[in-house]
């Protein structure tokens, strides 16, 4: 039954027997392909040759069509002209019916030798941002001018203004947390006033530093990390280097001087809002006020506030040298930003834990 669908190119079907005849080119083969495989599976009668005598011109598209239509129905293809027969030739069947090669296994010493690789380079890669930034640290100490201050506040803002609300509310639940839990306990010896110790104590020497700069890293590092990477996707970071300014100085620098300034200051805010809690609890047991106060005052010393300032100013440091060396480390492709987030948190997070315990070490040493 005739299906002619334009004049260059056209098919009918007679039996088991399909006839082509025009110009089966890029835009003959492209009407023709669809309509051939949809009656052809109507037919009743099976295909059992393709008759290519009537073609007239026939393409890489057309061979293509030929292809298909041999390799579904099963049928020879006779009378195809010598030129476009050398054409079809070039189609191998066995390059389609072999299966992919399944993808090599990596052993366990490769794997091992492949992470050492990649750590070995990430540690070269830390060493040379840590030197690029004291670089520009001490031309900042001689030329503050060099530092783009207005975009510093403005990342001040939202590293830490806008930071206020999450760590208030952690800072609170966390003495909350405490006081109820080592309440119970304390109680059973007649000694729960010292509660408000325990949670003064850890609220400013450990809790208050590590937990801002954990929701920090979170929040401000991950946010420098796709900040910076997009700009280098974009190759906006080329766009610098071309016009001679340092992406160090000009990206890197006002981050940084934001998160060392905004961790303390949230820092001390959550010790306020821990304590805050914990003085809550204690009230609610009937202990007035000034008497917690008094027990506050009295044993936490000034070296318990400093420890977790220090600490924090480092956190600082380590949450956005983190997320904006991730942000300069980022590939191209659709998922190098999210890759450079998600490791931008993770690497901020297992910093933190690392110096901590650092820190814990040498204040235990220093009896600080």
């Amino acid at each position: 039954m005739p299906a002619e669908t334009q004049e260059e190119a056209s098919y009918r079907q007679e039996g088991g027997v399909v006839h082509l005849s025009g110009r089966l080119d890029a835009e003959g083969s492209a009407q023709l392909w669809r309509t051939i495989f949809q009656r052809s599976r109507k037919k009743r009668d099976a295909v059992m040759s393709i008759d290519a005598s009537g073609l007239t011109y026939c393409d890489g598209a057309g061979i293509a069509l030929l292809f298909a239509l041999s390799r579904q129905t099963k049928a020879s293809i006779d009378n195809l002209a010598p030129e476009f027969q050398k054409l079809l030739d070039q189609f191998s069947s066995d390059s389609f019916d072999r299966p992919v090669d399944p993808p090599r296994k990596i052993s366990a010493i490769e794997k091992l030798g492949m992470g050492g690789a990649e750590f070995g380079r990430d540690l070269y890669e830390q060493v040379v941002f840590l030197g690029r930034m004291s670089v520009v640290s001490v031309q900042t100490l001689f030329r503050p001018s060099l530092v783009r201050w207005g975009d510093m506040w403005r990342v001040f803002e939202k590293a830490g203004v806008n930071a206020v609300g999450i760590v208030g509310m952690i800072g609170f639940l966390m003495g909350l947390i405490m006081a109820f839990q080592s309440a119970i306990p304390l109680k059973q010896f007649g000694v729960d006033i010292f509660v408000i110790n325990l949670v003064a104590l850890a609220m400013f020497r450990e809790l208050g530093a590590i937990m801002t700069a954990i929701l920090l890293a979170g929040r401000s590092g991950s946010a420098f990390a796709a900040e910076i990477g997009t700009m280098k996707v974009n190759e906006e970071l080329n766009a610098l280097k071309t016009m001679g300014i340092d992406d160090a100085r000009f990206l890197v620098a006002p981050r940084m001087i934001a998160g060392i300034i905004a961790t303390p200051l949230l820092s001390i805010y959550a010790n306020l809002m821990g304590l805050l809690g914990g003085f809550i609890v204690m009230m609610s047991f009937g202990f007035p006020f000034a008497a917690l106060y008094r027990q506050v005052t009295a044993n936490v010393e000034i070296n318990d506030i400093l420890s977790g300032l220090i600490k924090s100013v480092i956190f600082g440091v380590l949450v956005a040298g983190i997320g904006c060396l991730r942000g300069l480390q980022t590939k191209s492709g659709a998922t190098a930003v999210g890759d450079s987030t998600t490791r931008a948190v993770v690497s901020g997070i297992v910093l933190i834990v690392i110096t901590d315990a650092i820190f814990a070490v040498i204040f235990y040493v220093l009896n600080f």
